[in-house]
């Protein structure tokens, strides 16, 4: 512990916006994180719900349920359903199905890019903090004595790499959390998707059952008839 604040106080002014910086991301990523496994959680047990709902034919639950729940798929086969009492094509249902699935992404991408951006920063104010620190150093050693000018300057640039070593030590983890966050949103919307198809094939596959039965008794009367 001693180590670790000896070498924040020697790293000069700069240390303090980079922990700062440090500071913010983890707060967005650890919000962004319990938002995301929200999200999953809830659309795996909303899903759970709508689909015994969907082979009955209870359209109305499922209407009421995407109203009374957070859940992007819940939201998402209600507008499927909405579109269906209005036209029966399976392709204006699909169409409002991916409209809902495109309204669900913000949502969930929703500040983790500010991580890859809080990283760079983090990187370039310890770089920032460096070459000030080394242009301290020399301007310090111009008028220092002879025999003193190899231990000063020595000392002042170790010291001006300390920022630098502050930026990358906050750097990467947010970057690697920033990773970690873009597969676990991909894999979320990924289900979203799945999970519509699946809604989508039982709502047109019970729409075609009654056609395909009318279909086969007209024409069965053209035979009886001959």
């Amino acid at each position: 512990m001693d180590t670790l604040i000896r070498f924040f106080q020697e790293g000069g002014a700069f240390m303090y916006p980079i922990a700062v910086v440090l500071v913010v991301g983890l707060a967005i990523a650890v919000e962004r994180w319990v938002v995301l496994s929200s999200a999953k959680s809830s659309n795996r047990q909303a899903f759970d719900r709508i689909l015994p709902m969907l082979q009955k034919k209870d359209y109305a639950g499922v209407m009421n349920l995407g109203k009374s729940v957070d859940a992007p798929i819940a939201r998402i086969i209600a507008a499927g359903i909405s579109r269906m009492a209005q036209s029966p094509r399976r392709d204006d249902v699909e169409l409002a199905m991916e409209e809902g699935v495109m309204e669900a992404m913000p949502r969930l991408e929703k500040r983790t890019p500010y991580l890859a951006t809080l990283a760079n920063i983090s990187t370039l104010l310890g770089l920032l903090g460096t070459i000030i620190g080394l242009i301290q150093a020399f301007t310090a050693v111009a008028s220092a004595d002879p025999a003193e000018k190899a231990a000063l300057l020595s000392s002042s640039i170790a010291v001006a790499m300390n920022t630098t070593a502050f930026g990358l030590v906050a750097a990467i983890p947010l970057l690697l959390i920033h990773s970690m966050l873009q597969s676990k949103t991909t894999e979320i919307i990924d289900s979203l998707e799945m999970a519509g198809v699946k809604c989508l094939n039982i709502i047109t596959h019970v729409q075609d059952v009654p056609r395909t039965r009318t279909q086969d008794t007209s024409a069965a009367k053209p035979q009886a008839a001959q």
